[in-house]
């Protein structure tokens, strides 16, 4: 080791350099993600202005576009749609590192399946621990647990993304993903993208095989295509269907849980609920499973058990 090194003059020098360094390299990473983020958002802004007629007509009764895919081994399903909401409000409670979490808990617990959620943050970062079962009541030791990483990847004054990921999940299936990524359109309007999508191995596969052979075989998705034997138009059903009507509740459910930011906060778990099951009646062809009272009680009784174990 040199004197320099070892003197408090060389040691203050060497201080400086490495604070320069790292300055650099923040500032160098800071300019990556958010020149990532103006990418992302001018793409997105390309989207909506691809979609204007789609969006303005179309059968939802809504600005709603739907899209699936159906891959060797996975699925996929993507909605857009504007929200009448300001783009803050929405950044605000859905990538917010601190309470966004939480607030996504309040999201995934409308739908149907989702019997248990709680948010909690440790070293390796922050978890969404799901219980997921049938579509209704249940113990949560009869349901399948899965651990979402929360990941905030953006937020800018004009567009956020956040992901939820889970690397494994029930009956082999994996790679979970629920991403949302938004821009504003306007002073109390927000452009939104929604994607679900996991992939499943052999037992996945015949789990999903058996389920649309027997008690969802006349279950149908929103998509149409012509039937080849009639030449009339029809629902898509399979598993293309089964991913449509997953990703279309889980829209609903943001919608609903922004919707009821404006009202007191005791009113607020009543009115997610009831404006979620609401919603989805639009689409009894595909949406509908139990009554409402059936769905407003099996709720109440998942989210009262939801807080006192947490």
């Amino acid at each position: 080791m040199s004197r320099l090194a070892r003197s408090p003059a060389g040691n203050q020098r060497a201080r400086r350099w490495w604070m320069v360094m790292m300055t650099t390299v923040l500032c160098f990473l800071c300019q990556s993600t958010f020149a990532q983020a103006e990418d992302s958002a001018a793409r997105l802004r390309d989207k909506y202005q691809s979609l204007t007629q789609q969006l303005a007509y179309n059968q939802f009764r809504r600005p709603l576009y739907l899209e699936s895919q159906e891959l060797p081994s996975a699925l996929k399903g993507d909605i857009y749609g504007v929200v009448n909401y300001p783009f803050a409000l929405v950044s605000g409670a859905l990538s917010d590192p601190a309470h966004g979490p939480a607030n996504w808990c309040d999201v995934l617990i409308l739908h149907l399946n989702t019997k248990y959620c709680h948010a909690s943050t440790d070293a390796n970062g922050t978890v969404l621990t799901v219980n997921i079962g049938k579509k209704t009541e249940e113990s949560l030791s009869s349901s399948y647990r899965v651990q979402f990483n929360f990941h905030p990847v953006a937020s800018t004054p004009d567009y956020f993304r956040v992901e939820l990921g889970a690397a494994t999940g029930p009956l082999s299936t994996k790679d979970y993903r629920i991403v949302l990524e938004a821009i504003p359109v306007g002073d109390s309007r927000t452009f939104i993208h929604l994607t679900y999508a996991y992939g499943y191995g052999t037992a996945g596969r015949l789990a999903m095989k058996t389920y649309l052979a027997t008690i969802g075989s006349d279950k149908v998705g929103f998509s149409t295509t012509p039937d080849s034997s009639t030449g009339e138009t029809q629902y898509i059903g399979g598993v293309r269907g089964l991913v449509e009507r997953n990703t279309m509740r889980y829209y609903l459910a943001i919608d609903a849980y922004l919707g009821a930011l404006a009202s007191p906060p005791n009113a607020r778990v009543d009115k997610r609920f009831a404006d979620w099951f609401d919603a989805t009646e639009q689409y009894p062809r595909q949406l509908h499973e139990v009554s409402r009272t059936d769905y407003l009680q099996m709720k109440h009784n998942e989210y009262q058990r939801q807080q006192i174990a947490q």
